[in-house]
């Protein structure tokens, strides 16, 4: 399949070689020219995926057009804040037949409050569900890169096009399962980030295992109850997308979320902390997102609202973690 790669962080550069190694003809777009550059001197892009070599075969752009022309399918992997003002400079060099779009971006658009799909649509109009898939799971790039095992789901609301991007990713090393529940792999993915932040600053504030044990479930219940209200289902919080998916980023210092929550908890500040990073961080603008959302819905998200605390009115981690736990008792679920 001709294939164009949109975003060259370490997501889409891992992804895009995964499918050439899978025989397709990948178009990689790097937006900066320098990276580009680099990435095609030393088959390695040493910022955001460094020590894994790129294949041969894959092609590098700066250019959206040269990127998008003649291909039957375009992997969206650029942040989630960003995405509407690429895909609508995207849409506008497309020709009249759209191709299929596979997002593995995570996060909630801030100003709308929309998921990536409802992004998508806004941009695309209504045919976009009939061309979009949603691919999420327990990922790191790194591992992807190196061929490690892995496992993801991919989400379409026309099952027969979750089953076609089923099998342009499907590899050896790299199983993926299909669903209709757009919105479940949707919320899972941009949620766990969130709970990531809080689990890190757990560690941080060197609570340990059990506390941290304990933030992971709790947060998949706030995780199913907002995931719920907004039509998902509860199920795919248990999965891959979900469970799968918070499980890695709240216990491995791969994950960016995780480890910005760490330093959080040990006395840094947000600001200071991301000024010094290259990558995005979904987890904090995300959490802003949602907060709103699950005010906006009328779900309540004890964690959420702490880290909104945390993140956006300089609640120290100390403090919010004390107010987690002086919560009124109750029984864990309702009858």
């Amino acid at each position: 399949m001709r294939i164009g790669v949109i975003g060259a962080g370490g997501w889409g550069t891992a992804l895009a070689s995964l499918l050439v190694q899978s025989g397709h003809d990948v178009c990689l777009w790097v937006r900066n020219p320098a990276l580009c550059s680099e990435i095609q001197n030393k088959r390695e892009n040493t910022r955001y995926l460094p020590g894994s070599k790129l294949p041969a075969a894959l092609i590098y752009t700066t250019s959206l057009a040269e990127a998008i022309a003649q291909k039957e399918l375009l992997v969206l992997a650029v942040p989630s804040q960003a995405m509407r003002a690429v895909v609508v400079e995207l849409v506008s060099l497309l020709p009249g037949i759209l191709p299929f779009f596979v997002n593995t971006s995570k996060g909630v658009e801030e100003d709308t409050l929309l998921t990536m799909s409802g992004v998508l649509e806004a941009v695309l109009g209504p045919v976009a569900k009939e061309k979009l898939a949603v691919l999420s799971g327990p990922s790191f790039a790194a591992e992807v890169a190196r061929g490690l095992p892995t496992a993801v789901t991919v989400a379409a609301t026309v099952p027969a096009v979750a089953h076609t991007v089923q099998g342009v990713f499907s590899g050896p090393q790299f199983r993926v399962y299909t669903t209709t529940d757009v919105i479940g792999v949707e919320m899972g993915g941009a949620l766990k980030n969130v709970i990531a932040l809080a689990a890190g600053v757990s560690d941080g504030l060197g609570y340990g295992y059990s506390a941290r044990a304990a933030l992971i479930t709790r947060g998949l219940a706030e995780m199913t109850r907002l995931t719920e209200c907004m039509d998902g289902l509860p199920q795919t919080l248990s999965g891959l997308s979900g469970m799968g998916d918070l499980v890695l980023t709240c216990t491995s210092r791969l994950s960016r979320n995780y480890s910005v929550g760490m330093r959080l908890g040990e006395g840094e500040q947000v600001e200071a902390i991301l000024g010094r990073m290259s990558m995005v961080v979904e987890g904090v603008r995300t959490c802003r997102s949602i907060f709103f959302l699950a005010q906006q819905l009328g779900v309540e998200m004890p964690i959420v609202e702490q880290m909104y605390a945390l993140l956006y009115t300089s609640k120290s981690p100390r403090h919010a973690v004390a107010d987690l736990l002086a919560r009124e008792v109750k029984a864990e679920f309702a009858d």
